[in-house]
């Protein structure tokens, strides 16, 4: 007898689009056992246990439509495989992970054995939040103990480990918005989007237009001041120091109080300000010679701290920073004011997601150093209602934006624009931002690469900015989608000959041309792996090839069912027949039917702008026209074909045979490619003639002539001859 149980037959990544969904998912595949017999609401205690733990659920919609729907499921009656469906996307969201899609089917009546499909933005966090899952569904089912908690902690952990950065994500997630695809390159943040010759990358905020001379630049503060003030922006007098005593006798030239801090630090890490005994900027020296390799002394500029994010010579975000002060009570020490007064802060936290840092003073040099200048040590007792400042920066987090005045903002470009920054973190000090220069002490203080967004996205006061859709903007004009012309060609029959003409065609066009199929790896006329190219390593490989204008990708149902598509969309999708489901039994796939629920997948990723170029002697290839969400064109060895006479009825575009030679059609018109000779006769050569006019479909789909196509098509056999010929 089979046991209440969950086992997992198989789970896989499907890292591109697939039978599920555009987007990646974990599928798994479950044995059920006893469960088949026994849904959710014939469990005693099963849904008030399950609900309790994650209350979350109630907010899940299921197949109902509106929230409250999955619960209204648990209640009447779901099996136990959507159950775990629900838990493991709750569980991932718990972790801040957000994903909301899911499916469960039955492989078979009665089998006990389902396929299961949900979203997940990180393989290994899905996997962990599957397992978590399946563990957290059983003890309910059995009433036992869950620690959910350590479970969310862990899983929240390999999240903040394993996934792209809230500053990284940002980006990305606009460009998603925009339709604008996207690969990951390292396991950290370093990110492509777009495609082949069109793409652009990023690493965090930093793009492949910022400049190492730049970047340099900015690390050396001295160098950047002088660059600056040459160039009429204003900074603060100051000069480098090479020893305590240098420091005092430079803060003596340029006027107390002054700032000592790191030439090339960041994060604010060496920073005292407001500086004026002498014992004060010798121990700040120390402190910014710990955290650089060398130390500078400026004069203090009294206002207060902004850091504007300048893209593409524009601001399009400022911050305002802002001391942090502790009261005195007269009983508790500064440590337990900090405690109870600053760190209970909802907004501080140690990790990404808090706008504002946890205040740990045995950690922060500076911190100590202000209390010693204030006559305290951690310790000390303040008297009541005495203020004590604990921290000057590390606070810039609260968004002031619609402030800044015009002239101010001019004046951040320029400073980037003089460093050589496309994408700056300006660091200005200012009394008043909503007023010009004029009347005012202020100056720029640092102009720093990689800035960080999350004090933009995140504030702890105001409006969180749209600083990912700036960064993409400023890489993509509106019209560029980053995408190259992509063409997937999917079936049985003769699919690899397809991919290789249309490659061969798209270049004669004047494109380095990538392909991927059976036959291997190709760039342009150079074989660079005789690999089998049918899998989504290889589809990769191409997308991510700077030299690549258009790629062209052969497709099995097999490929399609282990790993997904490569690519998110495609230019053209070419379908040649529905035939040999018998070869994907270890799939469930036992019929044609399900066969064709897997190969329209390279239809439902056609760019609405785009093609399916589909064969019109196959009716159940016809039958996927409407699944397009662009435009059609059938193929065939007879105008007669009742696909192609319908279509052309409509006005539709056809490619088919006549008297041996080829015709391109919309509607009525005609026209004969007079640059191809006659077509082969069947079983005459090695290109076929149904594989000449899907081919012909695709490069006619590209808009090119049908003069090139047709002398294309003449060339193509001496071309693989001699494509034979330089592989041996």
């Amino acid at each position: 007898m089979k046991k209440k149980d969950i086992t997992f037959l198989r789970v896989t990544h499907l890292r591109g689009p697939n039978i599920w969904t555009y987007r990646p998912v974990i599928e798994a595949w479950l044995d059920i056992g006893a469960f088949e017999q026994h849904p959710s609401n014939t469990l005693p205690g099963f849904v008030d246990r399950l609900v309790a733990w994650l209350p979350g659920l109630a907010v899940h919609r299921c197949g109902v439509g509106e929230p409250g729907g999955f619960i209204q499921r648990l209640n009447e009656g779901t099996w136990i495989g959507h159950v775990l469906e629900h838990v493991v996307l709750e569980l991932q969201n718990l972790a801040g992970m957000r994903t909301g899609f899911g499916k469960t089917r039955q492989t078979a009546e009665g089998s006990g054995i389902y396929k299961m499909a949900f979203r997940t933005r990180n393989e290994q966090v899905g996997r962990a939040a599957l397992e978590a899952g399946r563990e957290l569904v059983l003890s309910a089912v059995e009433d036992r103990p869950y620690d959910l908690a350590a479970t969310v902690e862990r899983l929240t952990d390999m999240v903040d480990s394993l996934c792209l950065g809230p500053s990284t994500a940002c980006i990305v997630d606009a460009a998603t918005d925009r339709r604008i695809p996207s690969i990951r390159l390292n396991e950290g943040n370093l990110v492509q989007l777009g495609y082949g010759a069109r793409q652009r990358r990023i690493w965090t905020a930093e793009t492949d237009r910022t400049s190492a001379i730049a970047e340099s630049i900015s690390s050396d503060k001295d160098l950047t001041k002088s660059l600056l003030a040459s160039c009429g922006v204003p900074v603060p007098q100051g000069r480098i120091v090479d020893s305590a005593e240098d420091a005092w006798e430079a803060a003596e030239d340029v006027g107390l109080p002054v700032v000592v801090k790191p030439v090339d630090g960041n994060h604010g890490r060496g920073v005292s300000l407001d500086l004026s005994r002498r014992e004060d900027i010798e121990a700040a020296y120390a402190l910014a010679l710990e955290h650089g390799s060398e130390v500078i002394v400026e004069r203090f500029i009294r206002g207060n701290e902004h850091r504007l994010l300048v893209v593409g010579n524009k601001v399009v975000a400022v911050a305002r920073g802002e001391e942090a002060w502790v009261t005195g009570d007269g009983k508790s020490t500064i440590l337990e004011l900090i405690d109870s007064q600053l760190n209970t802060d909802p907004r501080r936290g140690l990790t990404e997601e808090f706008p504002l840092n946890k205040i740990i003073v045995a950690n922060d040099a500076a911190i100590q150093l202000d209390l010693t200048r204030q006559g305290f040590t951690p310790d000390s007792v303040p008297a009541a209602g005495k203020r004590v400042l604990i921290q000057r920066n590390g606070n810039v987090a609260f968004d002031c934006t619609d402030e800044l005045h015009p002239e101010l903002a001019e004046v951040v470009a320029l400073a980037a624009r003089v460093v050589g920054l496309d994408i700056a973190g300006v660091d200005l000090v200012a009394e008043d931002i909503s007023r010009p220069l004029s009347g005012q002490d202020a100056a720029v203080v640092e102009v720093n690469a990689g800035p960080g967004l999350l004090m933009h996205l995140k504030p702890a006061q105001g409006q969180p900015r749209p600083v990912g859709v700036a960064i993409v903007d400023h890489l993509f004009s509106p019209s560029d989608s980053g995408r190259v012309p992509l063409i997937g060609v999917t079936g049985r029959q003769g699919t690899t000959q397809i991919a290789r003409l249309i490659a061969w065609l798209v270049r004669l066009s004047g494109r380095h041309v990538g392909l991927a199929c059976n036959d291997g790896l190709f760039l342009d006329r150079r074989q660079v792996d005789r690999r089998n190219g049918v899998n989504f390593e290889s589809g990769q490989r191409l997308l991510m090839n700077r030299n690549v204008d258009a790629a062209v990708f052969e497709h099995s149902g097999e490929s399609i069912l282990r790993e997904g598509l490569p690519y998110d969309r495609c230019t053209i999708g070419v379908v040649t027949d529905v035939s040999g489901f018998e070869s994907l039994g270890e799939f469930y796939i036992d019929d044609a039917d399900k066969l064709v629920n897997v190969l329209r997948t390279q239809i439902d990723v056609i760019l609405p702008d785009g093609f399916a170029v589909l064969n019109a002697a196959d009716a159940t290839v016809a039958e996927l026209a409407p699944l397009c969400d662009g435009a059609v064109i059938f193929y065939g060895l007879s105008e007669t074909l009742p696909a192609i006479v319908a279509h052309r009825a409509a006005g539709g575009r056809a490619v088919f045979a006549r008297d041996g030679r080829v015709f391109l059609a919309t509607g009525a018109e005609e026209e004969r490619l007079d640059e191809l000779a006659m077509l082969p006769a069947p079983d005459t050569g090695t290109l076929q003639a149904e594989n000449i006019l899907a081919a012909v479909g695709a490069a006619w789909a590209l808009e090119m002539s049908p003069d090139l196509i047709g002398a294309g098509i003449e060339t193509f056999e001496a071309e693989q001859t001699a494509a034979r010929a330089r592989a041996h």
